[in-house]
């Protein structure tokens, strides 16, 4: 049975793993370090690590982090991990850089390093799971749309600003998956520069431009949240359906009030689970993180390494009527 210590700080940890009892020697140690402590999203992967290694059997969880965002605060957990040679750190990375010297002394102890959810350099870990891929996503995004479609229909997307990276990509994906979707009529995209006041105001404007519109496509927090009230001051709940990517936390009253039928993010639980099953993959089985491997991932599959030995881990996840509760307070 594994054992999650909530180490508040690095003398803490120090200090909590000293007197922690005696564990088996063959028992897996694997920190889950996470970019701050007392933040839902990370507490909830912290419960999906826990969920793997009672799954594993002999794995022990240390849940740390530092007080605060800061890649000080992390180096300062990482140096406490190496002086007690644990096993592997599994880490969401404040900064991308800044934490390289202190993982590769990491690994040069023989401790095996991974990143998940907010990567490191390449020379400082053996591998970066990222919770999704941008074909992966763009797909999402119009599925949530077509799947509340089946006879098709007109839907409009709202997207962050003209030069935002991702979204862009996000948009170009889902842009070469329409042929998957019959029926389905992209009429225009709009942008509400990641500004809630803006997005409202570009979403009552589909909605006036467009008057058979079927849906709008957010594929950002800020824009699905604003989207979503300019549905309901429309009064257009039943009509318009408003979906895309978003916090559980934001979107729980828009799906109480059926302006949005379903969105989609990450779901940290997977996240925590997929990461401990990776770290432990490399440190108890000898599995070598190198590109075009095929590593387990337990109930989640297996993780495909690219050239830059990073790999997604999963569609983004479907949140609903049926789990915004559970998830709303999480994050």
């Amino acid at each position: 049975m594994s054992v999650l210590k909530k180490v508040m700080a690095s003398a803490a940890l120090a200090a909590t793993m000293a007197s922690a009892p005696a564990i088996a020697q063959d028992d897996v140690r694997i920190a889950l370090v996470v970019k701050a402590l007392g933040i839902g999203f990370f507490e909830a992967a912290a419960k999906g690590a826990e969920e793997a290694a009672e799954e594993l059997g002999n794995v022990e969880i240390i849940y740390t982090g530092p007080t605060d965002t800061t890649a000080e605060g992390q180096i300062e957990v990482i140096n406490a991990l190496i002086a007690q040679n644990v096993d592997a750190i599994a880490i969401s990375a404040n900064d991308t850089d800044a934490l390289v010297p202190a993982l590769k002394k990491a690994m040069n102890r023989g401790i095996t390093v991974i990143s998940w959810d907010s990567g490191v350099a390449a020379e400082g870990r053996q591998l970066h799971l990222n919770p999704s891929s941008n074909a992966l996503i763009g797909n999402m995004i119009i599925k949530l749309a077509a799947d509340h479609l089946p006879d098709g229909g007109d839907v409009a997307v709202l997207s962050a600003t003209t030069t935002s990276t991702n979204q862009n990509i996000w948009i170009e994906e889902m842009t070469k998956v329409m042929g998957e979707y019959p029926g389905i009529n992209v009429v225009t995209t709009v942008y509400g520069d990641d500004l809630a006041d803006k997005s409202y105001r570009e979403a009552t404007g589909l909605m006036q431009s467009y008057p058979d519109l079927d849906a709008i496509i957010a594929p950002t927090s800020v824009g699905i949240v604003a989207a979503a009230q300019a549905v309901v001051d429309a009064g257009k709940v039943g009509e318009v359906n408003v979906t895309g990517l978003g916090l559980p936390s934001e979107m729980a009253g828009a799906i109480e009030s059926g302006a949005s039928q379903s969105f989609a993010i990450w779901n940290p639980i997977d996240l925590g689970y997929s990461a401990t099953m990776l770290a432990y993959q490399l440190a108890a089985n000898d599995v070598v993180a190198e590109p075009g491997a095929d590593i387990p991932m337990g109930r989640m599959g297996t993780l495909t390494l690219d050239e830059n030995t990073e790999g997604a881990m999963a569609d983004p996840f479907v949140y609903d009527a049926s789990n915004i509760e559970e998830f709303k307070s999480i994050f």
